[in-house]
């Protein structure tokens, strides 16, 4: 059976309150399992980010639940909820987030010792993801000395080091012309395996052809769910 690695269920979210709330989410219910990638698609405004921020756990929703990896998340307490992600969880920034000062070996390692890696463990594990990523011989570059599209990939392989269930990521091509995003889409195409699902947030076209589906979003509610190109032909 398919194991799926985070669910919701009617998830509302709205912000503000009295006449000043603004109703961002509006009943989302929707599920990424293992063995796929999906892409969360729509125009902006419509609530992607917000989205994907509470299927994360960084952010609650107003109304509704979210399973992440068989727990509950949003009825647990904040530290319980960053410890399943911790776990289970690996996110792909737009902006990268790596630190200026370190290698892209030790951007890696010191979020991996953060986790509670071993130094040692941890230093192996960050140069086993860079190659993953094609950036083996990248070990010891910092973010400086690297291009968009090598940063990128540093910070897929950062994700992919904790060997997270499942993967987010939002906007995580815009940054990078089109040559660059698809092998970046390639890459983590690669990830998708029958224990690991990736999950994206992009306005990005090109990308549908990596897709397994397609989760359109429109003024906070699933507008439609499409197949995409990994599975060309096949209703969603």
């Amino acid at each position: 059976m398919t194991r799926v690695l985070v669910r919701s269920e009617a998830l509302e979210k709205t912000f503000g309150e009295g006449e000043l709330a603004t109703p961002v989410l509006r009943g989302i219910s929707m599920d990424v399992s293992a063995g796929e990638l999906v892409l969360l698609m729509g125009p902006s405004g419509s609530g992607k980010t917000t989205l994907i921020s509470i299927l994360a756990g960084l952010l609650r929703p107003t109304a509704g639940q979210v399973e992440l990896c068989g727990t509950r998340i949003s009825e647990q307490r904040e530290a319980d909820v960053t410890r399943v992600r911790r776990r289970h969880l690996g996110f792909v920034f737009q902006s990268y987030n790596l630190f200026p000062a370190l290698t892209a070996l030790d951007n890696i390692a010191e979020v991996l010792k953060l986790k509670g890696v071993p130094a040692r463990e941890a230093k192996e594990r960050a140069s086993r993801a860079l190659a993953d990523v094609g950036l083996g011989a990248r070990l010891h570059h910092r973010p400086g000395e690297l291009s968009g599209g090598q940063k990128q990939r540093v910070a897929i392989a950062r994700a992919l080091a904790g060997d997270p269930a499942l993967v987010m990521g939002d906007e995580v091509t815009a940054a990078l012309d089109t040559q660059t995003a698809l092998h970046v889409l390639e890459i983590l195409r690669q990830q998708v395996s029958s224990e690991r699902g990736i999950l994206l947030v992009t306005h990005d076209r090109r990308l549908e052809q990596f897709a397994d589906r397609v989760i359109e979003i429109e003024d906070g509610r699933i507008s439609r769910i499409v197949s995409g190109g990994a599975n060309a032909g096949e209703a969603a």
